[in-house]
Order: structure tokens, then C-alpha cells, then sequence
């Protein structure tokens, strides 16, 4: 290769989902242009990191963020949601419909796209919403870009209904014909807002009140239902913020029914539990709740997770101001929290220096998994010639403390405040630039760009199966 390339980043361990070499990378137009062992490269570069006794990973996706922009930039918007991203080791994000305008049209997904390209460090995906009247939309936000649809089958912040299953049949017949995927908040409504109404009549107001109105049974119903539907119409599914093991086992029953079902899950629901909320109150308060420890749920999803059944780890980063999130009761406190810049620590400190996942599956969960569902391999989530230059730098050695006040979120009230963890992002590289080094950002100008996905249409032809 003539000439000098944009950057070289040496002397790292270079970690992939199969493989684990000491390599040195190298990085032009924003592409991987040359990987070879430690020494080897024989190349010059205009800018080298030197990543001696550091981890080397593909560039960390969030695959589930809410950025809140446009209309509730009070909570986040793009320059502090992408702040919180890169300053978290994650170089692509995956951002929710619930704005306002929602993305539910053509002008709203151009509307968040201009946004995210004015303001953004880090690449992002959009996802698009069905809802009863969007369906006539959902091959124009197609071709808009989005890499994916929503439905909220439960209610949750902003108050988005589900379809009617009529209507709920034909999105998914649209949906399958432009073949994106759509995920789902599965959560039954109807259970959970009979319990609601029981628990605050019985005087309920304890700590743990909102996750026993919110139990695994109406994750597990919403999931049995889509992937009937799925079946019937052949659909392509994913089920976001997986918070149980009957979940997953729904989940694996489809798969062997022959649904194409993805799945994520988070550090809160893998790592922490609903005795927790007797300790941090409603700074744990989530949409599905955090779950009962002695049922096993986070256990079985970090399993989950190892072993390829749960695909992605993601955050639903959803910051809420300290007003809307510390009201002192459980019933009024809004649901949701930052996640996007702790999540890679979370899993570092409990996941793999705890011995309880190798960095192998670590990368599998944060970048091939997320990048798979999305549709955006290998463009981005690999370390292979041609695809995009993201990398993250990691440093398993690496000590700290998580405190509210030191996120970069707009909002940070976050569960994790005075956590101790050992290992961490070091650095954040966009396309073959260093964004974020030593916890400084060190780019001159933010360059995040919408990722349009790569999916095949499917083969419908009109009927139920």
C-alpha cells in the first residue's frame, strides 16, 4: 500500500467474537485497510495510538438509546447523548422513535436525521414506529433510512398505544415486505394496568410495588403473541430490553418454530435486582422493571448473552430530569435512566474481570450482535478490510467510580451512583478519528452520519400462514 494511511493503532490485543491476536490495525478513509500481527504492518501513518497493554474491539453499538431530539430536549438532545456515548466507548447508537415529532413519517425521520448529522460524535441508526395510522407510512421511512421499526405493546414513557391486532397484522405484512425488522416494548398492558389499579387500591406504595405490577408473565404474553404473528406473516422480530428468563425461553421457542426473533438486555437487568430498590429507591424504577434476584432472571440473561441467545447488550439510555425521577414515590417517579456511558464499564467489572464472560462474548454483545440485528454488518460491528474504521480501546485494568455528577448526559440521576469498577473505555475511534482519549474529547468537530441498513426484502405474497 502506497503512501501514508490516516492511523494506525498498534500494539494492542486486537479482540474479535472468534479471535483474540496481538495485531496492529490500520485505518484510512475511514476504513480498515490493513490488519497484521504486532509489527508487521510496515506501513506509515499520519497519526499512530499506541495501545500497549490494552484491548482493541470493534467499535462499541448501543443498539437502544433515546436522545430525546427533537421536541424533549430538556431530557438530552444529540450533542449531550452523543457526549455520554463516546465518553462511554460506544461509536454507534441506535435511537428510539418516542420524540416529537415521533418518527413516524418521512419528515420526521429527515427531521432527526439533519439533527444527528448537525450534532452527533457518534454514527447512529434510526428507527421508525408503528402505530395505528402510521402504517400507510411505513415503506416511505423506509426508503427515508431508518433501520427498523418499534411498537410499544405496553405503556411507557409518552404514552404511544399499540395497534389494534388488525391493524397490528397489516404493519407487519408492510414491514416484512421492506425486510427491516420491527422490536417490540413487550409488555401486556391490560395485566399491568389491572395490577396497577389493585396495588394502589390495596394502599401499595413500597418500593417494589411497581415491579410486582409489571411481572415476567406480561413479558412473556406480549412475546408468545408477536411471534405468533411473526410466524404467520414472516416478519423478521426483536424483542427490546429482555428482562426475564421466561422471556428467553419464549423466545428460544419461537426459534425453533423457525421465527427470525433477536433479542437484547442490559447491565441493570442482568446485574442488579428488585431487592436493589430498597437500597437506590426509584433511581432503579424501569419499563420492564428490574426483577426479583431469587428467580434468577439476571443470571439466566447473562447466560443468555454468553452464549449467543440474547444478541445485544443495549442500554435504553432514557434520562429524565431529577424533579421527574426523585419524587420519593415509587407510584409518580418516572421511569427510565442514563445507560449508555456506564454500560461497558458495568459489564467489564462484572462481566469479564469477574470471570463471568470472556472478551470474546463481550464483543459479540456490544458490536456483531447489535450490528447483525440492525442490519448495518459488516459496515459497521467488525474488524475486517472494508468496514468502517470504529474502534473502542479498553483498558481492563482501568479503576473508578460511577457518581451522577461526573456523566455527560443532560440528565444523569443514574442507579450506579458510587459504584466501584474496574475496567473502562480509554479511547473512542469514529471512522479512523480519535474522538475521545483519556476521557477528553480530542476531535476538533463532531461527524456522526445516519447508517442506512443492508435488508432484502422478503418474499411475501399476501395471506396468513
Amino acid at each position: 500500500m502506497a503512501g501514508k494511511v490516516d492511523l494506525i493503532v498498534k500494539n494492542g490485543t486486537v479482540v474479535t467474537p472468534t479471535s483474540e491476536m496481538q495485531a496492529d490495525v490500520a485505518i484510512s478513509g475511514g476504513k480498515f485497510v490493513a490488519i497484521a500481527l504486532r509489527g508487521e504492518l510496515g506501513l506509515e501513518a499520519t497519526e499512530t495510538y499506541d495501545a500497549a497493554g490494552k484491548y482493541v474491539i470493534p467499535g462499541v453499538i448501543d443498539g437502544h438509546v433515546h436522545f430525546r431530539e427533537p421536541g424533549f430536549e430538556y431530557k438530552e438532545d444529540w450533542r449531550t447523548g452523543s457526549t455520554a456515548a463516546v465518553m462511554g466507548g460506544v461509536t454507534t447508537v441506535i435511537d428510539m422513535p418516542n420524540t416529537n415529532p415521533k418518527t413516524d413519517t418521512v419528515e420526521g425521520v429527515e427531521l432527526k436525521t439533519k439533527l444527528g448529522e448537525e450534532k452527533s460524535w457518534v454514527d447512529f441508526g434510526i428507527i421508525g414506529l408503528l402505530v395505528q395510522d402510521s402504517v400507510p407510512n411505513l415503506k416511505g421511512v423506509a426508503a427515508a433510512g431508518v433501520c427498523g421499526y418499534k411498537s410499544f405493546l405496553g405503556e411507557t414513557i409518552g404514552k404511544i398505544p399499540a395497534p389494534d391486532d388488525g391493524m397490528m397484522l397489516d404493519g407487519l405484512k408492510e414491514i416484512a415486505e421492506t425486510g427491516l425488522r420491527i422490536g417490540f416494548h413487550a409488555e401486556n398492558n391490560e395485566i399491568m394496568q389491572h395490577l396497577i389499579r389493585q396495588m394502589k387500591a390495596a394502599g401499595r406504595s413500597d418500593w417494589q410495588a411497581h415491579v410486582d405490577s409489571r411481572p415476567a408473565l406480561a413479558e412473556c404474553e406480549s412475546i408468545q403473541r408477536m411471534g405468533l404473528f411473526a410466524k404467520a406473516i414472516g416478519t423478521r422480530i426483536h424483542i427490546f430490553h429482555l428482562s426475564s428468563s421466561d422471556g428467553l425461553d419464549m423466545i428460544d421457542k419461537w426459534r425453533a418454530e423457525g421465527v427470525d426473533v433477536t433479542c437484547e438486555t442490559g447491565g441493570h437487568y442482568v446485574f442488579m435486582k428488585a431487592e436493589d430498590m430498597d437500597r437506590v429507591h426509584e433511581r432503579l424504577r424501569m419499563n420492564p422493571p428490574v426483577r426479583w434476584g431469587h428467580e434468577g432472571h439476571g443470571p439466566a440473561l447473562l447466560d443468555g448473552l454468553n452464549e449467543g441467545r440474547v444478541n445485544q447488550i443495549a442500554t435504553d439510555h432514557s434520562p429524565h430530569t431529577a424533579e421527574e425521577k426523585l419524587t420519593g414515590d415509587i407510584w409518580t417517579a418516572i421511569s427510565g435512566f442514563p445507560g449508555v456511558e456506564t454500560s461497558v464499564r458495568l459489564f467489564l467489572t462484572n462481566g469479564v474481570n469477574a470471570g463471568r464472560m470472556t472478551m470474546q462474548q463481550f464483543v459479540r454483545a456490544t458490536s456483531e450482535g447489535p450490528a447483525k440485528t440492525w442490519d448495518l454488518y459488516p459496515q459497521k460491528g467488525a474488524i475486517a478490510l472494508g468496514s468502517d474504521g470504529d474502534l473502542t480501546i479498553i483498558d481492563l485494568n482501568k479503576e473508578g467510580v460511577i457518581k451522577d455528577d461526573d456523566l455527560h448526559s443532560r440528565n444523569h440521576v443514574t442507579p450506579f451512583d458510587g459504584m466501584k469498577t474496574k475496567g473502562a473505555p480509554v479511547a473512542t475511534i469514529l471512522r479512523g478519528r480519535i474522538i475521545m482519549k483519556d476521557g477528553e474529547i480530542v476531535a476538533d468537530k463532531s461527524d456522526g452520519k445516519l447508517v442506512r441498513p443492508h435488508a432484502t426484502a422478503s418474499t411475501w405474497k399476501g395471506g396468513y400462514r
